[in-house]
């Protein structure tokens, strides 16, 4: 299970989580030591995530890999002439909050680039920021298909595409005869994301349309209402984008009033902030994953993970490899690119960086809408959280 949010706060101290000056991911002591072996180009990596909020474990999770692999990439780049800083300020899930962290970053932190921000509306709002500035974005977690087009060429993406992920769960309803799928998700820019990306799934897959839809608001009548009106159309598997507490509430809320059909959730929620919210109940649920299992495997960036996580206080999650794969593809891009990079040469070099093995699992940083050659698992849960294939 991934760190709680009181426990990374103890350990890594207020000024981060309020998004005070940021965090050199070093071990104390090595940069001195750097700075004698060799002067060194700081490439500064300005990220706004929520520590804070409705998205905050999964924010603390992918932050925390983030940092690790930093901090294990300066150790063994001493002598290189190339070091990572890392700062990360918190932006509570709230976009505009992100966009003023964006500027923020940009300007008083001299940010090379802006990375992994957390969240549809908080990437669409950092990657405006970064094309005003000149500047990239790179690996936002979450972001919606249209940060993937023409118009968004300073955007780089580590992660598969929300259409990725929707064309895996629904061919994979159809494969067991699931034809009637309904959707249900938060009501915000991700839901509104993940719905078009279903739509369109559905469409290339000739299957009818979904039965019912739902957008809904945390709490109250309103949701009631909508859930009613969702099962009222009897499908028999409800695909949810939205965040663990949201995710869990409509799980609850149906179950309790009969549904029993099945749930797919896509990455974004979570396993470990939807086990704690649910419990037991997240028995048969099954979640779309866009990274190898951060169990013990043969796979080497798993391992490398798993070995940095071991000289560390974090536990591993799949958001926390996730990040540790999003700051080693940075980390390799510059280092293509040369100490002397600039933004446009660093985008030049991204935009040639379309099957990097980042350890035997492969990513392509400028993917079209549709990558059907991604690497996406669903995973279902067992009620003691236990993870199935």
């Amino acid at each position: 299970m991934i760190l709680t949010r009181r426990t990374w706060m103890a350990k890594t101290g207020a000024a981060l989580v309020l998004g005070g000056s940021g965090l050199v991911a070093t071990r104390p002591g090595h940069a001195q030591g750097a700075a004698r072996a060799v002067a060194a180009r700081t490439v500064i990596l300005g990220q706004s995530v929520p520590l804070t909020g409705a998205a905050s474990e999964i924010g603390l999770a992918f932050a925390a890999g983030c940092r690790l692999f930093a901090t294990e990439f300066n150790e063994s780049s001493a002598t290189s002439g190339l070091q990572l800083k890392l700062v990360q300020l918190d932006d509570g899930y709230d976009a505009a909050r992100a966009a003023a962290n964006a500027r923020t970053l940009l300007g008083t932190n001299k940010a090379d680039m802006l990375f992994g921000f957390v969240g549809t509306a908080s990437s669409e709002a950092g990657a405006a920021v970064a094309a005003q500035q000149g500047s990239l974005l790179f690996a936002p977690f979450a972001a919606a298909d249209n940060l993937r087009d023409a118009a968004s060429p300073n955007v780089f993406h580590v992660r598969p595409s929300m259409a990725d992920e929707a064309f895996k769960i629904v061919r994979q309803c159809a494969t067991v005869g699931q034809t009637r799928i309904a959707l249900v998700g938060d009501d915000d820019a991700m839901g509104r994301a993940g719905l078009a990306a279903v739509q369109q799934a559905m469409a290339d897959l000739k299957l009818a349309p979904l039965v019912a839809t739902a957008l809904v608001p945390p709490a109250g009548d309103k949701m009631d209402a909508a859930l009613a009106a969702v099962q009222k159309q009897s499908p028999q598997a409800i695909v949810l984008v939205s965040l663990s507490a949201t995710t869990a509430d409509v799980i609850r809320r149906l179950r309790k009033s009969g549904y029993a059909g099945s749930f797919t959730a896509f990455s974004i929620v979570g396993i470990d902030p939807l086990y704690a919210a649910l419990g037991k109940d997240i028995g048969g649920i099954v979640i779309s994953q866009v990274v190898p299992s951060p169990r013990p495997s043969a796979i080497p960036i798993v391992k490398e993970y798993l070995a940095a996580v071991d000289n560390s206080d974090q536990a591993p999650s799949y958001e926390g490899l996730e990040g540790f794969i999003a700051t080693k593809a940075a980390a390799e891009a510059v280092r293509r690119a040369g100490k002397g990079f600039t933004p446009a040469t660093l985008q030049r070099v991204m935009t040639g960086m379309t099957d990097y093995d980042v350890g035997g699992f492969r990513i392509n940083l400028r993917p079209g809408l549709r990558d059907p050659g991604r690497a996406i698992d669903l995973i279902s849960i067992t009620k003691e959280g236990r993870v199935l294939r």
